[in-house]
């Protein structure tokens, strides 16, 4: 009896009209509209709108990330070749001149050097400077350093020197141990400064008379040295890279 308790003071046509709209077709239908969930198809079209919007999201994500990628593999190569070539110049700077026992040689393919060690009291070491060919290389090839252990003895440095000239031509598995791949090059070039110009070490102004019949300029300390280096287009700097050092000893002539 309750149920029906809210119409108990109602006019009687109230009570006829209300149960009408409920029993009409038109009222059914208005409820059932209200109740009623998604069909299949407004379920699939809801997935497939909601896939596409996640899939251009995982493509400015990748986007993203594949641009912070690119620019932090181009940062370690700049890093990379500023390190080889700051290496390059202490290299020069640390050259230690010896009696009898050349600190420079150039036969076209392998710089090599003999400089002050890092720690004082080891000695020298010898450095080696080379540009290997690899085809499957950007640039098709590899500017590359070899260094030897600390020497103390004559002896030792004549074996190191001579390896240093092997690793630029034949590497093994012994000289690849103080091998360091510095940056992919297609090639370089070196001139020396002698005599007030520049020229190439290898022409008869700039060997030394230390080893006339040597086809290589070995002995003394030029006054300077140009390096050219040829970047490859694939790297982040590419071109040509020109760097020039000069003989912290070197003093000027009279103005």
């Amino acid at each position: 009896m309750k149920r029906f308790t809210s119409f108990a003071g109602a006019a009687p046509s109230s009570r006829c009209t209300y149960f009408a709209k409920a029993l009409s077709p038109r009222g059914r239908s208005s409820h059932s509209l209200l109740q009623r969930g998604f069909t299949l198809i407004e379920v699939l079209v809801a997935i497939s709108i909601m896939a596409l919007m996640a899939l251009m999201a995982w493509r400015g994500i990748d986007s993203m990330l594949r641009t912070q990628s690119g620019l932090q593999q181009r940062a370690d190569q700049i890093r990379t070749l500023q390190a080889g070539l700051a290496q390059w110049q202490t290299d020069l700077n640390q050259l230690a001149e010896l009696p009898g026992t050349p600190s420079w040689d150039w036969d076209g393919k392998v710089l090599r050097l003999t400089r002050r060690a890092v720690v004082p009291g080891e000695g020298v070491v010898v450095v080696g400077w080379t540009w290997r060919s690899d085809p499957g290389r950007p640039g098709g090839g590899d500017w590359q350093r070899w260094q030897s252990a600390p020497l103390q003895t004559r002896q030792t440095w004549k074996t190191a020197w001579q390896t240093a000239q092997v690793w630029s031509q034949t590497p093994t598995a012994d000289t690849l141990s103080g091998q360091v791949q510095i940056h992919p090059l297609s090639g370089w070039q070196l001139f020396v400064h002698r005599g007030g110009s520049w020229t190439n070490p290898l022409s008869s102004d700039a060997v030394s008379t230390a080893k006339p019949d040597s086809t290589s300029t070995a002995g003394t300390v030029p006054d300077g040295v140009r390096l050219v280096l040829s970047l490859p287009p694939i790297t982040p700097v590419a071109g040509t890279l020109t760097l020039d050092w000069i003989r912290p000893t070197l003093s000027g002539g009279p103005g």
